[in-house]
């Protein structure tokens, strides 16, 4: 078995493949101050509860975009599994080429859709929208080149942005509103989140599209926490939820 763990800004992922099959998966919220004794137990008590031991682990990787957490689950993983993780960042082995302006800065998160979107789509142009803390687009040629892309603020965020700086506004269900026009002040939320999203994924779309891949359209690839709720209005050619997995999955391959 492979323990694959992806640490993103709101909630960790975390999925067990059995050669190359995602076995299982399960989320956690991301805390910067746990240590690693209380991250690798969890870790280690959420497999056994899906029945899954410990010993059978012989692999683990990991991809982070939040370093004062990456350091405990390092730890905690070394701890209760007795392996040594893979760290996914720039400059290991992925078969991708970084053609941004400063290749350091690209996330682990970005890297891994890049290299799962590849591995699903080879000699395709990508387009990978992330519906996450953050919303992002990366742009990665049919000659495994990663160009660069889009960093917006998601739907949860901006969500706590109207909350935490306007004096009135309160926290909302995120989901897909009935209609265009909001009868109460919650609606009104609900709608500003939902078809902002909508609008900033077919606006960046087309323009990316225009400007890449102008001879040679892309396949548009949804994935993160809200592509599923998204995907009637922006109608992407395939969602995955698991990419960020699937790619990180591949990198640890390349690398052991």
């Amino acid at each position: 078995m492979d323990l694959c763990i992806d640490i993103g800004n709101s909630n960790t992922v975390i999925g067990v493949f059995d050669g190359e099959q995602l076995a299982q998966s399960f989320r956690i919220s991301t805390h910067t101050k746990s240590t690693g004794d209380e991250v690798g137990l969890l870790i280690y008590d959420l497999l056994s509860a899906r029945g899954i031991s410990g010993d059978s682990v012989e692999r683990i990787a990991i991809s982070s975009v939040v370093p004062s957490a990456l350091q405990s689950v390092q730890d905690g993983c070394q701890a209760f599994f007795k392996r040594e993780p893979f760290v996914l960042r720039a400059g290991v082995k992925t078969g991708l080429s970084i053609r941004t302006r400063f290749p350091e800065e690209v996330g682990a998160d970005r890297i891994a859709n890049a290299v799962g979107g590849i591995a699903a789509f080879p000699r395709r142009n990508l387009i990978i929208v992330d519906f996450g803390t953050a919303t992002t687009f990366c742009v990665v040629t049919k000659d495994k080149e990663y160009l660069g892309g889009v960093i917006a603020a998601g739907m949860r965020l901006s969500m706590e942005a109207l909350y935490m700086r306007t004096a009135k506004l309160h926290p909302v269900p995120i989901e897909e509103p009935e209609n265009a026009l909001g009868r109460d002040t919650t609606q009104n939320i609900q709608i500003g989140l939902y078809l902002g999203q909508i609008g900033l994924a077919r606006e960046s779309i087309a323009r990316l599209t225009q400007e890449c891949f102008a001879d040679d359209p892309p396949v548009v690839i949804g994935t993160g926490g809200y592509a599923s709720l998204l995907d009637k209005e922006i109608r992407f050619d395939h969602v995955m939820p698991d990419l960020i997995l699937q790619g990180l999955h591949i990198a640890l391959d390349k690398n052991n």
